[in-house]
């Protein structure tokens, strides 16, 4: 769209053209902040590069989708339940919190 070449593209990035069209072809990942790069030389949004996609599938549980996470992590609860478990060293303890807590709901949880 912008007429530049992958040459250019990866000279302002710091990356050969070929590593470009690696990014290109999907052969290689790109990593968040080369993203970033990438868009600040198109001058786009990140966004940009994710508009053809199809959309995103809905979790076969609703109760592990990221929006309900956040949700949970805002409240004082939930911020004072991930702390305590965080702070929990004893990996054995931890496992067995957890299996209390899906006992609790009646196994709904994975």
């Amino acid at each position: 769209m912008l007429k530049m070449s992958q040459e250019k593209l990866g000279d302002s990035i710091g990356v050969t053209f070929q590593q470009v069209q690696k990014y290109e072809k999907g052969v290689n990942r790109i990593s968040a902040s080369r993203l970033q790069q990438m868009s600040q030389t198109l001058q786009v949004a990140v966004a940009f590069f994710f508009e053809d996609l199809p959309p995103a599938r809905t979790p076969k549980n609703a109760a592990t989708s990221p929006d309900l996470l956040m949700e949970f992590m805002a409240t004082s609860e939930g911020l004072a339940l991930a702390e305590a478990f965080m702070s929990t060293p004893n990996m054995k303890l931890r496992r067995r919190i957890v299996d209390l807590v899906k006992e609790m709901v009646g196994g709904k949880l994975h």
